[in-house]
């Protein structure tokens, strides 16, 4: 009892020193949210937007920076997904939601890709950006140059897992507008797919099981990704994905005050987007022109396509009296004696 006090003792105590250590930031989540906005895949048009460029915190759907980028140099073949990747002491000790890394273990870059999308796994994350960038720093540098190339003007990068920031440290900030344009950009590499539509998958030989905090993947019709994200002053965020009748729309809430109401507006927002869509046109029946018409570029009408079979069995008839009258001559000759 007494082992068991201290224990407890010691995580209280380490929890009020991380607490302590925190930044103080301001709030930033609203109710229905802080922003929102719903956009085509294809043209990245938007269908819906509101307070779209207020600033957000997004938290952990920083991750998807970290996901573009690793996915471009696999694409590149400057790395591999069978790539070891050895854990080092600093992503060993980052906290928060986790697949609990020990100093020195080794992971291949597939594994932990799916650790860092599936079970939002900061610890993965930071193994994954030291093995690329050589430090966290140096790839929060690349997040940043990626953000601007691709036109994510408000967004500033401060980590690579959106953990609440340390003291004096700057909390990540970006808008619901530039996270959708990260999103279009993620899906031009369909391979990610993979990751963000998974919703549980075994970890480290099947002693871990990892579970999707999208919940929108099992209630959504199409939703075949992308990432949440949450902290207490951040509120809850979402970017999503869903794909219905060969249309692809990425809807954002973030900063709402609950998670059932951040899932419930997304719901609505690509309900509501997905009927506003024109119906597909159906394609009629292709006509055969006639030959003449053919000719010159014209298409013949249904009347002149009756003319033609008129004709046609017109000619028809008069060869097979002809044939038939020729047989009977023929006929007529080898039977006189």
């Amino acid at each position: 009892m007494k082992k068991a006090a201290a224990l407890a003792l010691l995580l209280s105590l380490a929890a009020g020193t991380a607490f302590a250590a925190r930044a103080k930031i301001p709030p930033r989540s609203a109710d229905p949210y802080v922003g929102a906005t719903v956009t085509r895949a294809d043209d990245g048009a938007a269908l819906f937007a509101d307070q779209a460029e207020s600033p957000c915190y997004p938290a952990s759907i920083v991750k998807l920076m970290l996901l573009l980028i690793v996915q471009e140099k696999i694409e590149a073949g400057t790395l591999r997904l069978s790539d070891p990747v050895k854990a080092t002491a600093q992503a060993a000790k980052t906290g928060g939601s986790q697949v609990y890394l020990k100093e020195h273990e080794e992971f291949s870059v597939e594994d932990l890709l799916y650790a860092l999308i599936i079970q939002s796994a900061n610890d993965a994350a930071v193994a994954l950006a030291i093995h690329v960038a050589g430090s966290t720093d140096g790839f929060v540098e690349m997040m940043q140059e990626r953000g601007r190339n691709i036109g994510m003007a408000r967004t500033t990068f401060h980590s690579v897992h959106g953990l609440p920031p340390g003291a004096n440290q700057e909390p990540d900030v970006s808008t619901a507008q530039d996270l959708a344009v990260l999103a279009r950009e993620l899906l031009k590499h369909p391979d990610i797919l993979r990751y963000t539509s998974a919703t549980v998958r075994p970890f480290r030989d099947g002693s871990f099981e990892m579970r999707s905090h999208n919940s929108l993947l099992a209630t959504c019709p199409g939703c075949d990704g992308l990432k949440t994200g949450y902290f207490s002053a951040g509120g809850y965020s979402i970017v999503a994905t869903a794909e219905r009748k060969g249309v692809r729309l990425i809807a954002v809430v973030a900063g709402a005050k609950s998670k059932q109401k951040r899932d419930a507006k997304t719901q609505e927002l690509l309900a509501q987007a997905f009927s506003s869509l024109p119906a597909a046109t159906p394609v009629s029946a292709a006509r055969t022109p006639a030959p003449e018409a053919a000719a010159e570029g014209e298409t013949a009408g249904p009347e002149a396509a009756a003319e033609g079979g008129g004709a046609f069995k017109i000619i028809l008839r008069v060869l097979l009296y002809a044939a038939g009258a020729a047989v009977f001559f023929w006929l007529g000759r080898i039977s006189r004696p």
